[in-house]
């Protein structure tokens, strides 16, 4: 189990766009998703109107221990001293991402994650590298996972290519999931077409945040395309949700 072994003194804000902390204070925090979840009975996770959370997924918790197994086997330990320049590939001590995550804590990233996604700091973290060290031939797992220190300031400890590869599935699992959990709540007229604006227009929010921390610069005619699209697709679910009922009452 990965242990965070850096204390910072310095403390550093990274405020969404809401005005709510995100990476400053508490204890040191551990590169554990285990912990890092909130208790049963969190509000985010509290049962509503007598429902249980006994049918709430168990992938985390297996992705968890899956985790555990492997970085405990062969997760080589942080050095004591950081690497000489010279042995940190170029391209690294280039890389400009998470630079506004300067000073954040592993444990104030997964909360702020936690309350507004169903993906955790890591896997957010390396499914960005994963996308950003892609190559033709494929992913350059071996290079981001002894550099992962260096990459991104709230991961304070290096990954095995395995455990790498790993939280790169565990994210991309999960954007389906979830992709088929929204779309089925779109299609099953359980919202109405405003409540559903409402959905995306906070989930386009959370989005453009997180991109914006991650040092994306986007351009507001970006951002029209963007909802555009995304408002297209949604016309689409709707004109097919309905052309379905039809049918089933005919």
């Amino acid at each position: 189990m990965l242990e965070d072994t850096d204390e910072r003194s310095d403390e550093s804000d990274a405020v969404d766009a809401h005005g709510d902390e995100v990476a400053t204070g508490g204890k040191q925090p551990t590169d554990n998703d285990a912990e890092d979840r909130p208790a049963n009975g969190d509000a985010a996770d509290s049962p509503v109107d007598g429902e249980s959370n006994d049918n709430r997924p168990a992938d985390d918790d297996r992705e968890d221990e899956a985790v555990v197994e492997t970085e405990s086997s062969s997760m080589p330990s942080v050095p004591d001293t950081e690497p000489e320049a010279s042995d940190v590939p170029e391209d690294v001590q280039k890389y400009a991402r998470f630079t506004k995550m300067d000073g954040a804590q592993y444990e104030r990233v997964n909360e702020f994650l936690r309350d507004r996604t169903y993906i955790t700091a890591r896997e957010w973290a390396i499914a960005r590298l994963c996308s950003d060290f892609r190559t033709e031939t494929g992913v350059e797992m071996t290079k981001i996972g002894e550099n992962l220190p260096e990459l991104v300031p709230f991961m304070t400890d290096t990954y095995t290519p395995q455990a790498v590869n790993q939280a790169r599935s565990s994210f991309e699992e999960k954007v389906r999931t979830a992709g088929a959990t929204f779309l089925y709540g779109a299609m099953c007229d359980f919202f109405t077409a405003e409540e559903l604006d409402d959905v995306m227009y906070e989930s386009t929010e959370v989005a453009k945040f997180l991109l914006e921390v991650e040092g994306v610069d986007l351009s507001v005619e970006d951002e029209l395309e963007a909802e555009e699209r995304i408002s297209s697709v949604m016309r689409d679910v709707r004109e097919a949700s309905e052309q379905l009922r039809e049918e089933d009452d005919a």
